[in-house]
């Protein structure tokens, strides 16, 4: 799994530095991101080329030297970017905590600021890492519902394809035992025949599957009423 990105944004090189260092190490499956620092006032005015969500999967931005209208500017492009976003600030008057869509804004606290942004962007990365993989595991489920659908149909046709394979069959005997026959419609009964008989061997074989997985199933089913019981 790719190591997720925290983009910092932050015209002081102390505000990255303690927020890594006060990082939450890299626990179970959630690897430690990779930091990038951004100085958001390098090349003029923010655009939104510096939120695109391609390009991080948690941005937070250090607020505390900024005007209200440049916060405000900010939250815009965080909040439109769609990732999760944590700005940090420094004014008493927009209180503790706040949350905008996938933005949350915090007072930066004298002492702990870094060990709580720390903890609060690890959390989001680990439930953005879930989303994640629920996702996939719902698009594998879908996709092995059509198969299992496409599965079950074939197995409910087999009774079908199999009377009209033996009709073949039967007719293509009958044809390669006739005398007189010009040597090409004899090949062609032949290959009829095989074709025929390759055919049934294949629905014989999902049949046996079948069987199987309905005794999978059942077996599976008696563990689970066992395990029940038991506990």
């Amino acid at each position: 799994m790719n190591r997720p990105t925290v983009l910092i944004l932050s015209t002081d090189p102390r505000f990255a530095r303690e927020l890594t260092a006060k990082w939450p190490q890299g626990t179970g499956s959630l690897l430690l991101p990779e930091f990038v620092m951004l100085d958001p006032t390098v090349g003029g005015d923010l655009s939104a080329a510096h939120y695109s969500a391609a390009h991080y999967d948690l941005a937070i931005s250090d607020a505390c030297q900024q005007a209200a209208a440049e916060l405000n500017l900010t939250k815009k492009m965080l909040v439109a970017a769609g990732s999760p976003a944590i700005i940090v600030h420094c004014d008493a008057t927009l209180g503790c905590c706040a949350v905008k869509g996938t933005v949350t804004v915090l007072h930066r606290d004298p002492f702990l600021w870094a060990e709580f942004t720390g903890l609060l962007g690890a959390e989001i990365l680990r439930r953005r890492q879930a989303e994640a993989r629920c996702r996939e595991a719902i698009a594998l489920s879908q996709a092995a519902q059509a198969d299992a659908t496409l599965g079950r149909y074939m197995l409910e046709m087999r009774i079908n394809v199999n009377n009209a394979l033996t009709t073949l069959l039967g007719n293509a005997e009958l044809l390669s035992h006739e005398s007189g026959l010009p040597g090409n419609v004899q090949s062609e009964a032949d290959a009829i025949r095989n074709m025929a008989l390759r055919l049934h061997g294949l629905f014989q074989r999902f049949s046996l599957l079948d069987k199987e997985l309905d005794a999978t199933v059942r077996s599976s089913g008696s563990k689970a009423i066992a395990a029940d019981t038991a506990g």
